[in-house]
């Protein structure tokens, strides 16, 4: 690794100039402002108080934008990671909002952002490449309902004790509908639909605080009718302070698997969200220098009263629309936090936490993708089933395993996919007007064979997976067409593994004990330097490894049954 590459602002430092510091600062004021409801909703999610979003969103924007690699990515706190850190706390029978809670909280971030650093310095960016989509959505959807019921307590004023799961929730609310306090409702609805219309008619506006305020002038007007109405309380009007993770071991290994589980959720939004605007941007994003960026903003945060971090989609997104250039967007955006929380940080004491429910409601149902989940539920089968599990063992299971199950189901239908690659029959083209004669699917035109040599393409890698496919595809051909001589056309597989090269021997050994062999044709040039490091074509014979095709049928033909050819009405080769 180079310099630029452990300090990456550096790199885009090169960038700025007047115009691209007025659109950043533009953008940042933007994101100021609709993090600011955002931050409030995400820690009570969380089971914080309500600062600690905003810390969140004050300190880790900086740090991702200077170790990250994305010019339009803003971290921060989210909805997803925020859930799972309550889940995980919770397990542990910790009051929320409680010093312990916190402690346990600021140990669980500094863990995930080890974690995260770890795997960018080890160059694992790729990693996220084999979560599906699919579970990304699912799990989504789920932290989605639980996050909107968890605030149902908050919106009917029914009591539910602490750390009752999904279904007992529901339980609790059905049978005190009873009770409800119809003042909180009220506000949440008022605050909920005020949000709403806002979003609508004037898309710009900040719609989140608008609905927010307009709760808190509900709430004003109601105290003369009724006093339970509860409040978030003052936020203090200050910097983020410092803070010190527990790192007893005993802790660290309580929350390790927690952490990971943090970890790897935050990986995939940043990543993904990175990738998606990347690709309005025409920016080129390094998934190593993400996740590095990712794990250093966790650690720091953890030190400055921050929790758990990663990108966030509305965030970035307002970042993008609004012109911004560089990644001073994210940090002036956290600058621009810090002034407005000084400014109006006593105005929170004002504010119900029935409209804060009504705000985390919204939120809840934006995070649900309904276009993606009705397309994958109509096309795909075995992405539906992906889907629905990690869908309901969110809802239902432990949060941090239904990560674990989702990235699970995802390596298994990648490696189901990969285990049959397509193995298509080619011939030669016959058409008149192609002077090059190519080898072509067979199963796209009716086209002849030679009845002695078998000539096939295999459209993926040869490896553990896939060579139990690949070995009965070859045993066919010689079992049920008696065709001992085999010709591969290698432009398509991307590499051989070690036990891809074990049994490719023992079938070329096969074949030879029937006057056949296996030979290959056009391998890729990272292929063949593995086939010779490995001895794949010592052990093979190197007589069986050709660059182009003309040359392969040529030799070939020379170990062909002579007495066969002359009865063959095929006769599609030159030497035919």
């Amino acid at each position: 690794m180079n310099f630029e590459s452990f300090f990456p602002f550096l790199v885009w430092f090169k960038l700025v100039t007047k115009e691209s510091i007025k659109a950043d600062l533009i953008a940042g004021l933007t994101g100021a402002v609709i993090v600011l409801p955002q931050g409030v909703a995400f820690a009570t999610i969380a089971g914080l108080p309500p600062e600690y979003g905003l810390y969140t969103a004050m300190v880790t924007p900086i740090i991702a934008a200077l170790f990250g690699s994305s010019f339009h990515l803003v971290s921060g706190p989210t909805t997803a990671i925020s859930i799972v850190v309550f889940s995980a706390i919770s397990n542990h029978n910790v009051e929320p909002g409680t010093p312990e809670f916190i402690s346990l909280a600021l140990t669980l971030t500094f863990l995930a952002g080890v974690y995260q650093l770890a795997f960018g310095l080890a160059r694992l960016g790729a990693l996220v490449n084999f979560v599906s989509h699919t579970v990304v959505i699912g799990f989504t959807a789920g932290a989605a309902i639980l996050i909107a019921t968890s605030q149902m307590k908050h919106i009917t004023g029914i009591l539910i004790p602490k750390g009752e799961s999904f279904l007992d929730t529901w339980g609790y609310l059905l049978g005190g509908i009873s009770t409800i306090n119809i003042h909180l409702v009220l506000i949440a609805l008022v605050t909920l639909l005020t949000a709403i219309t806002v979003k609508k008619l004037v898309p710009k506006l900040p719609n989140l605080l608008i609905g927010m305020v307009v709760g808190s002038l509900l709430a004003l007007f109601l105290k003369d009718y009724t006093s339970d109405i509860p409040l978030v309380g003052e936020i203090p009007a200050h910097l983020p302070s410092l803070s010190t993770p527990d790192f007893s071991m005993e802790t660290i290994r309580t929350l390790a698997p927690e952490a990971f589980a943090i970890a790897l959720l935050g990986l995939i939004e940043a990543i993904s969200i990175s990738r998606a605007v990347a690709t309005k941007s025409g920016q080129s994003i390094d998934s190593n220098q993400e996740f590095i960026g990712q794990g250093m903003s966790n650690i720091v945060g953890s030190f400055f009263s921050s929790y758990a971090g990663s990108g966030s989609f509305t965030r970035t997104g307002i970042n993008f629309e609004a012109g911004a250039k560089t990644p001073l967007s994210a940090i002036f955006a956290a600058i621009s936090l810090i002034i407005i929380v000084l400014l109006i940080a006593p105005l929170t004491a004002y504010l119900p936490i029935a409209a804060m429910g009504g705000v985390i409601l919204l939120v809840a149902y934006n995070l649900i993708d309904f276009h993606h989940i009705k397309q994958t539920l109509s096309f795909s089968k075995s992405e539906s089933a992906i889907l629905l599990t990690t869908f309901f063992a969110t809802l239902f299971l432990e949060l941090e395993f239904a990560i674990y199950l989702g990235v699970l189901l995802s390596l298994v239908l990648f490696l189901a996919k990969t285990s049959t690659p397509n193995i298509p029959v080619l011939s030669i083209d016959d058409d008149p007007a192609n002077t090059h004669r190519k080898l072509v699917n067979i199963s796209n035109r009716e086209l002849q064979e030679c009845p002695q040599l078998k000539m096939i393409r295999i459209d993926m890698s040869i490896y553990f997976g896939s060579i139990n496919h690949i070995q009965k595809c070859i045993a066919s051909i010689v079992e049920k067409e008696n065709i001992h001589h085999i010709l591969i056309e290698g432009s398509g597989i991307n590499f051989i593994d070690l036990a891809g090269v074990e049994v490719l021997v023992a079938e070329n050994k096969r074949l030879l004990k029937l006057n056949g062999g296996l030979y290959f044709v056009g391998l890729k040039g990272n292929v063949y330097e593995f086939a010779a490091k490995s001895h794949f074509i010592k052990q093979i014979g190197n007589d069986h490894f050709f660059d182009i095709k003309t040359e392969a049928i040529h030799k070939i033909y020379q170990h062909l049954d002579k007495k066969g050819c002359a009865h063959c009405k095929a006769r599609i080769f030159e030497e035919c």
